[in-house]
């Protein structure tokens, strides 16, 4: 496993990072935030939910991602005809072998893109749940493991309601964090008019790094240190929200951890061994909110799931938090204390 022992290996693997970043920024003009969550997500091992009304750029941002990785990638337009046997594949009999055959679906790829995944029926979407979750497929009693690194990078649109499902609770918990694109600015656009104008940037994109560059980033992200200060914050901020009078549904377990794995991916990008607070604060809205259910009294009164976060987060005490030992520490000045 990569650590964070090796000074010169740090150096390598975020200027990997820093290839991927620089690739996707190229495409996706003037979202630097929106590039870095979904670079954070990839390495922290999880699954990226983008949601926004048509044409900023979701399946662009998707597609980008994928192309700047050296690493298999298939597309699953959702609609509402499509089988979950579509997605995971299916067993055939095969006549001359008299038995038979696993056929992959879709999902076996290192970077998968859903796009529209709220057009296709809830028992499509569930196919999903194993995979997303343990990285295997199981079918006719026979598990199959997926490749390494994978993501499932799904896009939706909330606007156009009609003729769709929403997601259900238990398939919305297992993205690890969810971003809206927005629309650009009009610097940003003439910019893009300007790049996009003639040809599309993708014919020209190329890989800037391996799959296995990205494997050796996940295992450096599985090292950093997290102290007991931060992991204690992580769980009060998730706590609060099984508490709070605007929430039905407060965040799982599940979504502790995925937070602790983000700040960790965060932090590894920032070129540092060890996860802070201000990692946890700033993801803390793009990991939570979505998986939270308001009250009929908060949508009543227009209130977002994003703001009862960052409610939570304001009012939070803050840890005292103490340096893991060791030559690479280095003192931040975000570093905030009570």
């Amino acid at each position: 496993m990569t650590t964070y022992d090796d000074r010169a290996s740090l150096t390598d693997l975020t200027a990997t990072a820093e290839r991927v970043r620089a690739s996707v920024e190229g495409v996706i003009e003037g979202k630097p935030e929106v590039v870095r969550l979904s670079l954070t997500v990839l390495l922290a091992e999880g699954h990226l939910l983008i949601e926004d009304v048509p044409g900023v750029g979701k399946t662009m941002l998707a597609k980008t991602l994928a192309r700047s990785i050296d690493c298999s990638v298939r597309r699953i337009q959702f609609t509402p005809d499509l089988l979950p046997s579509d997605i995971t594949g299916v067993s055939i009999y095969d006549q001359q072998r008299r038995d038979f055959e696993f056929k992959p679906g879709a999902i076996f790829a290192q970077i998968v893109i859903g796009d529209e995944i709220n057009r296709a029926s809830p028992k499509t979407q569930s196919a999903l749940l194993e995979s997303m979750e343990e990285r295997q497929v199981t079918i006719d009693g026979q598990s199959y493991e997926l490749p390494e690194p994978f993501m499932v990078v799904a896009t939706q649109n909330p606007v156009e309601m009609e003729g769709t499902y929403p997601l259900p609770e238990a398939q919305r918990d297992r993205f690890m964090a969810r971003v809206s694109i927005g629309y650009p600015s009009p610097q940003a656009e003439l910019r893009m008019l300007d790049v996009h104008g003639a040809d599309s940037p993708l014919d020209l994109l190329r890989p800037v790094a391996h799959a296995q560059d990205i494997v050796k980033l996940i295992d450096a992200v599985r090292s950093v240190h997290v102290a007991e200060g931060v992991r204690r914050y992580a769980v009060d901020l998730v706590a609060a929200t099984r508490d709070h009078p605007d929430l039905r549904l407060g965040a799982s377990p599940r979504a502790t951890l995925h937070l602790l794995r983000a700040a960790k991916a965060s932090a590894a990008l920032a070129g540092r061994d060890h996860a802070l607070p201000d990692d946890v604060q700033e993801l803390a809205v793009a990991v939570l909110a979505h998986r939270l259910l308001p009250t009929a009294q908060a949508q009543m009164d227009r209130r977002t799931p994003e703001q009862v976060v960052r409610e939570i987060v304001r009012r939070t005490p803050l840890p005292g938090v103490t340096p893991p030992a060791g030559p690479l520490y280095r003192q931040q000045p975000g570093l905030r204390r009570l």
